[in-house]
């Protein structure tokens, strides 16, 4: 099953390309703000970038991409970011699942399913939640695509999507947003998750800076 539905976003990517050159359309690729401009400031939490190595780089393809750490006074455990933004994802550059790249990265998902947040305007969000392990650490994470003003927690939807935009819009522009949080053995998951959505909702509203509505 899981196979076929590989095949099926595979089949919709191929027939994206194909009617994009069969029109001869110069796709358009929307102006944005850098994401080093990403708020080093967000309620409380300070943020420190992190240096993506460049095998890993050469993993993600030609994108736009930022890790960062942020911490706050009063908080034990810190909250990572990483987006990876794509202007275009027509020439095979596209956004990786999680599924794919943390087990990479030595990361085993103990749990995972969808949920909705409200960010700080009170617009809701459908995103993805995982529980990952690695040795003894644990985290929490939340993660959605975001493209054309809309968060999406599922990666068939969002290949869905990207081919729909790209008939209607000319637009193949999208990013994969990541917040996680270590899960403490003093505070569990409940406290993991209740610090990585209160992040989340506060970074929501800022993201159309640099992920195009």
């Amino acid at each position: 099953m899981k196979g076929a539905r590989c095949w099926i976003v595979v089949a919709m990517l191929v027939t994206t390309i194909l009617v994009l050159h069969a029109h001869g359309f110069s796709e358009f690729i929307p102006v944005s703000e850098p994401l080093s401009l990403v708020p080093r400031s967000i309620s409380g939490w300070t943020g420190s970038d992190l240096q993506i190595d460049q095998g890993q780089l050469n993993v993600l393809g030609p994108g736009e991409f930022l890790s960062r750490i942020y911490a706050r006074a009063g908080e034990a455990e810190p909250v990572g970011l990483f987006i990876g933004y794509f202007p275009s994802q027509r020439t095979g550059g596209t956004i990786h699942s999680p599924k794919n790249c943390l087990p990479g990265a030595g990361w085993a998902f103990q749990s995972s399913q969808y949920i909705d947040l409200k960010d700080a305007t009170g617009k809701p969000h459908r995103v993805g939640e995982y529980i990952l392990t690695k040795g003894d650490v644990r985290e929490i994470a939340i993660y959605w695509y975001q493209a054309h003003g809309r968060s999406v927690a599922n990666e068939y939807v969002a290949k869905f999507y990207l081919v729909a935009d790209a008939l209607r819009m000319n637009r193949t522009d999208g990013a994969l947003v990541r917040v996680d949080t270590p899960i403490s053995s003093g505070g569990g998951i409940a406290k993991a998750r209740a610090r990585a959505e209160a992040f989340t909702a506060q970074l929501m509203p800022m993201l159309p800076r640099f992920i195009p509505n």
